[in-house]
């Protein structure tokens, strides 16, 4: 296809979309906020990174959507594709954003938004676009699913566009009879659009776009990764997924809706990745205030699926108990079954030291640390806790972390976060072999020891004996180790009062990765009584540097000086 012409001065539309959303101009949620603060961080920044914002070819994307794509079914038959703002972002974004080497810096997308927002055409006109104005050679474009049937229903969108189309019909050829389409090629470049799914036990695809539909119904990610290993030979290959919110956040479709969401907000860094996903802040309630609608269904200001069929989705949800969750989670974007994380991002670099101190600075001050052992092969944490001083009035948090060195490649691949690169800079240390050498970790903590003033070392009980006996095995001098349990009695007072120093702002942190990672992947457990304890069978990722750190909090919250109760009895207000 040729390229679009762009007239002088022409509107970023990709841009003022996320500034309108800055600017509560635009009504969105915390996740397409930190999506579109990120975009604007990056016109500012990315350069330094090697990135370049490319508005003619964000442009010349989103005009291949209005100039040749048309849509199609009910009131939108044969109506061109007019791209909403949020539309224009995730397509600008998309195309416009390149890499230090000149090609596509977005390798994987992520769309997650309400049902009936317009998520399947945008799919099919990304495929569309990959198929016939790329210019990529023998581009092998998919509909990608587990079932066949289900990968047939976006590239079912797919050929309704290609019906509509003039500018389409006359460069594509269409295989299959009228319903059974299986095939679209462009034979100028050897290309072809088509379906795949897993059940097809086909090998060797080679992706130049991958379109996965309704991931939160993927039971494992098998179509993602076949889809992602076929696009190494592709120098600019696309994984585009779009889904509804899910039930189970052990799903594939949750990793991704969790990865985003820190990858936006800035908690973990990928380049590569991008992520629109559509969310309601903590305490909205989309049955009680419709305002909060729009977050979560941001095409709604256009009039889709429109307030009245949403209306009746909330009237009937209340009068059948058993719809609630399916209209929250398909019409409002809440996982039902999904526990929000404790930490937000915005708390935890409000309290990030920027630029961080020296470490030298600290030593010899007094504190308490928490200890958090691995059995073989997970994150062991240790994390020191030190005492406000009249020169500092805050907690100062200063985390070490410790992993096996022995297949640290695969764990950072497992994981899908950056080991090597977090061991490279110095915030985790990989021992030698495949299981975490307690000897290693036990010297390196003895050496902390002699520099930090440490009162006590509280540990998780259950590992404390063992490592109790290879303290006393090996003659090493350490602060007293303290049991601390892991359940609510010692747990409860404990994360209160770390929350309380994070929200009073009374707690630094240097700004550790691990250690944000770690934050960003909390989620507590609640009892009938309101007590709390973090949870890590419930968790995304690992979080043992915050449970170290809460329990460095707890002992030292437990020996902070009491006001004298003589003084109190004599005061003037008791007379």
């Amino acid at each position: 296809m040729p390229k679009k012409t762009l007239q002088p001065n022409i509107s970023d539309r990709a841009t003022e979309y996320a500034r309108s959303v800055i600017a509560a101009q635009i009504v969105a949620g915390p996740d397409i906020r930190a999506a579109c603060q990120r975009h604007l961080n990056d016109l500012a920044q990315g350069s330094k990174r090697g990135l370049c914002w490319d508005l003619e070819a964000a442009q010349h994307a989103i005009g291949f959507f209005e100039d040749v794509l048309c849509l199609n079914g009910g009131q939108f038959e044969g109506k061109p594709f007019e791209v909403l703002p949020w539309q224009a972002f995730v397509i600008g974004c998309l195309f416009g954003w390149k890499g230090a080497d000149g090609f596509r810096r977005f390798r994987v997308a992520y769309v997650e938004t309400a049902k009936g927002s317009g998520k399947s055409p945008l799919a099919a006109g990304v495929g569309l676009f990959g198929l016939t104005a790329d210019n990529e050679p023998r581009a092998e474009v998919y509909a990608a699913a587990t079932k066949k049937d289900q990968a047939q229903i976006l590239f079912r969108d797919a050929v309704a566009m290609y019906d509509q189309s003039p500018a389409l019909a006359k460069r594509l050829t269409v295989s299959g009879s009228k319903g059974k389409e299986w095939n679209l090629a462009y034979n100028k470049t050897s290309s072809f659009f088509r379906p795949i799914s897993a059940d097809d036990g086909q090998s060797g695809p080679r992706p130049h776009m991958a379109l996965l539909d309704e991931i939160h119904e993927h039971k494992n990610a098998n179509v993602v990764e076949m889809m992602r290993a076929g696009t190494k030979s592709r120098e600019q290959a696309l994984i585009f997924m779009i889904t509804n919110s899910g039930t189970d956040k052990r799903t594939v479709c949750w990793d991704y809706h969790d990865y985003g969401s820190k990858v936006c907000a800035g908690l973990l860094k990928d380049d590569s990745f991008f992520a629109f996903i559509c969310s309601l802040d903590l305490g909205d309630d989309p049955f009680k205030d419709e305002r909060c609608w729009y977050k979560v269904n941001p095409s709604l200001q256009n009039g889709i699926p429109g307030l009245k069929y949403l209306r009746e989705q909330v009237t009937q949800a209340r009068g059948m108990p058993s719809k609630e969750a399916l209209v929250r989670r398909l019409n409002f974007c809440e996982w039902t079954e999904a526990s929000a994380p404790w930490i937000s991002g915005e708390v935890w670099f409000n309290c990030e030291e920027n630029p961080p101190i020296p470490l030298e600075h600290f030593y010899g001050r007094s504190g308490t640390a928490g200890l958090d052992l691995s059995s073989t092969q997970d994150l062991t944490a240790f994390v020191v806790a030190l005492d406000p001083t009249p020169e500092d009035p805050v907690t100062r948090l200063i985390p070490y972390f410790w992993l096996p060195g022995d297949g640290l490649h695969d764990k950072a691949d497992k994981d899908r976060v950056p080991y090597l690169a977090w061991r490279d800079a110095g915030h985790l240390e990989a021992l030698p072999g495949r299981a975490v050498d307690k000897l290693a970790v036990l010297n390196r903590i003895a050496a902390l020891a002699s520099v930090f003033d440490l009162r006590e070392i509280a540990c998780d009980r259950w590992r404390l004996e063992d490592f109790q006996q290879l303290v006393e095995r090996e003659g090493v001098s350490l602060p007293p180790l303290v049991p601390f349990g892991q359940g609510f009695k010692d747990m409860a007072p404990a994360v209160d009062e770390f929350e309380r120093m994070l929200l009073d702002r009374r707690m630094k942190h240097n700004g550790n990765p691990v250690m944000t990672w770690c934050a960003a992947n909390v989620v507590l457990m609640t009892d009938p009584a309101g007590n709390r304890k973090i949870v890590k069978e419930r968790a995304t990722g690992r979080v043992d540097g915050i449970v170290a750190g809460v329990m460095a909090v707890g002992v030292m919250s437990k020996h902070e000086p009491e006001e004298d109760l003589d003084d109190f009895i004599n005061s003037p207000i008791i007379g």
